[in-house]
């Protein structure tokens, strides 16, 4: 973390305190005021350079804002505006929405763009064709769409969209957050090809974002059963001295601990301007599986009063669910992460275990 990261989560956890998590409905998909109090504050543009709009900082900042946010189940797409759409858009030298109007990424469904020659300069697209699981859909103002390539042309076009009037779907995630699809009849955009490796990084980041809110979100489920376990009596003591639920804590504990070190490993590579495909895929799978154990260890010491509305634990354990399976599932990733590790073949495995880790 940068010497003002703990400014920068200071800041995100006093506005979080007015603003407690809530379970989302059709007729309130996200919490608005949230965003636009993050916006006042300059939080929806941290880790994006002030010469392109953004409030500034680093990656680490980035990063500190998208897990203070995920850690109190926080229904706003930061995670995917600072760290996937906004640096990929960048990155592709294309032009960032303003920071306060939510931007939001699509990798899924199929959607082909073609190049338009109208007069108006190069990077002109025309995209067709159907963005599925587009995480907040219908929330997000703007969509930076990851779609394929005209036809003998090796890569995809990451092309910005202005998803105001597009057709979209209502689908949602088990926490309620929306995951519909996006129509794109022709709709007009700026793009940019990018090479397959380029394309494979943007894929890889998205991942990486999820990963790095399960870590934050498995982080809180596990203080909040360790303090639950140490207030809870059962039998004239805490429930935390019996031994059953000691084993159980200790448990989670080693998950949450394994997920962090590689998560962390993960932004690292990513910070230092490295390859990020195999350490996002291994960021990824890990976090997956330590969601089945965290999540029904957390709900087996609080028992029934963890699935009641007002408590914070179901808010938090329906997203890990939910991020679990977005943005690639663990078999995708799995497949990924082996296929890297065993590209040098088997003298080059150790050598590309310890890059990943």
């Amino acid at each position: 973390m940068s010497e003002h990261a703990d400014l920068v989560v200071g800041t995100v956890r006093d506005i979080l305190a007015a603003h407690e998590a809530f379970a989302l409905t059709p007729e309130r998909p996200w919490d608005a005021g949230l965003w636009a109090d993050l916006a006042d504050a300059g939080l929806t543009g941290v880790g994006l350079p002030e010469e392109a709009g953004g409030s500034g900082g680093e990656l680490s900042d980035a990063v500190a804002v998208v897990r203070t946010l995920a850690a109190g189940a926080a229904a706003v797409p930061v995670a995917e505006q600072l760290l996937v759409a906004g640096p990929a858009l960048l990155a592709a030298d294309l032009d960032l929405p303003s920071p306060e109007e939510p931007l939001t990424i699509a990798t899924g469904g199929v959607v082909h763009a073609e190049p338009v020659d109208d007069g108006d300069g190069p990077g002109r697209w025309t995209l067709t064709g159907t963005a599925t699981d587009v995480a907040w859909s219908g929330v997000a103002r703007h969509v930076a769409v990851l779609a394929a390539a005209p036809a003998g042309i090796e890569g995809a076009v990451l092309a910005l969209v202005d998803a105001e009037g597009l057709a979209t779907s209502e689908a949602r995630n088990l926490a309620g957050e929306p995951r519909g699809s996006l129509v794109l009849g022709g709709a007009p955009a700026r793009g940019a090809l990018l090479s397959p490796a380029r394309a494979a990084e943007v894929r890889a980041r998205y991942a990486l974002a999820r990963a790095v809110q399960l870590a934050a979100a498995l982080e809180q489920v596990l203080d909040l059963t360790v303090r639950y376990a140490g207030e809870r009596e059962q039998f004239g003591r805490p429930i935390a001295r019996f031994q059953a639920v000691q084993m159980e804590l200790a448990e989670m504990a080693g998950e949450v601990t394994a997920v962090t070190a590689l998560v962390d490993a993960a932004v690292q590579t990513l910070a230092r301007g490295e390859d990020v495909v195999l350490a996002a895929a291994a960021a990824k799978v890990r976090a997956g599986a330590a969601v089945e154990v965290v999540a029904r260890l957390a709900h087996q010491v609080h028992g029934a009063i963890g699935f009641t509305q007002e408590h914070r634990l179901h808010h938090l354990t329906r997203r890990c669910w939910s991020w679990r399976d977005e943005a690639g599932s663990e078999l995708t990733w799995a497949t990924v992460l082996g296929v890297g590790l065993l590209a040098d073949g088997p003298d080059g495995l150790w050598p590309a275990l310890t890059r990943v880790v």
